[in-house]
This record gives structure tokens, C-alpha cells and sequence, in this order.
């Protein structure tokens, strides 16, 4: 038996970084509290969503690894707590920009950053203005309580992704998120379809997924977005452990069995059963193989 408590934060955005920090800060402790050891910040956690509008000005909120003030006082913050967090920031890397992810162990340690896939562009989500796409590939950072993947927020709609961190050794998913309603489309709320996406990928790869949103609206000179939270925790087939509502600011917690779900997937034969050499379409845009 290897028990992992999986635990999630999800807040509101003020855009006062220190204000932001303090109360990111102050729900992972809230959470280590209930016994969280791998705890999840939302994407981008230590800002308003700047994508909403496209001005160069948001740029001055990026920077590397090394000088981040938030992964220096969160990679603190997990090795005085003893959990590993998944930490999201707006890195900057020469003349590139990338919306990034590094995890810290919970001895403080980082892995090798992740930089994110998969970049939206769309009314109140302009974010190839920003970032570009990620150079890493798909990375599992091994920590003291297992092997995490992590993928941000558009590269959960996409299940290539994650069968490829369950193909690289992954134990749990996770998902640092923002996202919320739409603004050319009032009556679009994605929120039920967004979360039965992320469920597939937990069933299909028969292992936990940790999903963290934002709530609150935020508002910029060209549009309006409620985030409608909802952040959840699932099981290895998909199951819902543990959830937060749609506006408040909380944690959530749900423990799982590692290697309980190591026996499963084995016995399954969901990996076992792959057929790569018939998936050569997966590698084209247009799905025809020459």
C-alpha cells in the first residue's frame, strides 16, 4: 500500500501579486493541514488572466526559472511543508516566453520545467500573443510521493497528452486550469464537458487526475470572464473523489492507493493491449499516412 493524499487549491484573482501569493500561500498550508502531499495551484496563480486582452505591457510579469519570486518562495514553502507542488508561472527564456510549469519536491528541489503544448487562441483566451508553444514535450517529474505528470489547461482537452504521460511513467495527472465562461457566447458554459474530458483521461489510463481552476470574474477593456472553479479530484476510473464549487474559494482533498492502482492497470491490459504500430495517423495533421 502506498497512499497518496491529492489535494487541489482554487481562489479568485485580485492582480496584486503579493495579495495573490499571500492567498495561494495560505490555502496550500490549509491543505497540507488535512494532510495534502501533492497539492495543486491553479494556472497562473499569482495573476489576474492576463490573456484576456493582447498589451505588451503583461510581459513585465515573466521571468526564468532562476529569478522567479514565485517559484523561490514556493519551492521554500513545499520544503518547509513537505508536499510537492506543481508550480504555474509566466516564464520568460532569452527572447521566448512560455506559459510554464516546474514542480517543486518536497524537499524543495525543482524538476525540469514543463512548458505548455497545446496554446488556445479565441475570444477572451489570446494566448499565442503570449506564450509559444512549448519546446519540452511531455515531461513526469518523479517526487518523493510518485511520478506526477502535469499538462495546462488546453492540453487537457487532448488525450494524446495524456496517454503519453502514462506512457512515460506517470502515476497521477495534473491540470493547473483558467477557464471560464466565453465571451462571444453567453449562454456557452464548457464547465460539465470540460470536467468528463479530463474523467476520460483518468479512466482510460486508469489513474488519477487533479484538476484546479480559478473562480471569480475578471474583467479587461475587451472582455469579461466569469471562471467557473469547479476543481475536482477523480479516481483511476474516473470516479469523482472530491470537488469544489463554482465560486468559492476552498481546498479539496482525496487519498488514493498507488500501487493498488498499479495492480489494476496491470491486470486491465489497457497498456499491455496498445497496438503503436496502427496509430500512425496520430503523427499527421490530416490523419493520412503516405
Amino acid at each position: 500500500m502506498r497512499n497518496l493524499t491529492l489535494a487541489l487549491t482554487q481562489k479568485a484573482c485580485t492582480g496584486n501579486q503579493e495579495v495573490d501569493l499571500d492567498a495561494a500561500e495560505a490555502l496550500v498550508r490549509k491543505a497540507a493541514s488535512a494532510g495534502g502531499q501533492l497539492i495543486l495551484l491553479q494556472e497562473l496563480f499569482a495573476s489576474r488572466y492576463f490573456c484576456q486582452e493582447q498589451n505588451p505591457k503583461h510581459f513585465a510579469l515573466a521571468d526564468t526559472v532562476a529569478n522567479s519570486p514565485i517559484v523561490k518562495r514556493f519551492s521554500a514553502l513545499a520544503k518547509e511543508l513537505g508536499v510537492v507542488l506543481p508550480l504555474s508561472f509566466f516564464e520568460q527564456a532569452g527572447r521566448s516566453f512560455f506559459n510554464s510549469v516546474v514542480v517543486a519536491d518536497a524537499d524543495g528541489s525543482l524538476s525540469a520545467t514543463y512548458r505548455k503544448s497545446h496554446i488556445p487562441d479565441g475570444p477572451g483566451y489570446e494566448e499565442k500573443f503570449y506564450f509559444t508553444p512549448g519546446d519540452t514535450g511531455f515531461l513526469v517529474a518523479p517526487t518523493a510521493f510518485g511520478a506526477v505528470g502535469v499538462g495546462i489547461c488546453w492540453d487537457q482537452w487532448f488525450p494524446e497528452a495524456a496517454r503519453a504521460m502514462a506512457l512515460l511513467g506517470a502515476e497521477v495527472l495534473c491540470y493547473p486550469t483558467a477557464i471560464g465562461s466565453e465571451p462571444q457566447d453567453a449562454n456557452l458554459d464548457s464547465s460539465a464537458h470540460w470536467r468528463r474530458v479530463m474523467q476520460g483521461h483518468a479512466a482510460a489510463n486508469m489513474m488519477p487526475v487533479v484538476a484546479s481552476n480559478r473562480v471569480g470574474t475578471e474583467t479587461s477593456p475587451e472582455s469579461s470572464i466569469t471562471f467557473y472553479g469547479t476543481s475536482f479530484i477523480t479516481g483511476g476510473t474516473g470516479e469523482i473523489l472530491a470537488e469544489a464549487s463554482r465560486t468559492e474559494e476552498t481546498f479539496a482533498c482525496a487519498t488514493v492507493d498507488l500501487d493498488e492502482l498499479e495492480r489494476a492497470r496491470r491486470s486491465f491490459g489497457l497498456f499491455r493491449d496498445r497496438r503503436p504500430d496502427l496509430y500512425q495517423s496520430l503523427l499527421t495533421y490530416d490523419g493520412l499516412v503516405n
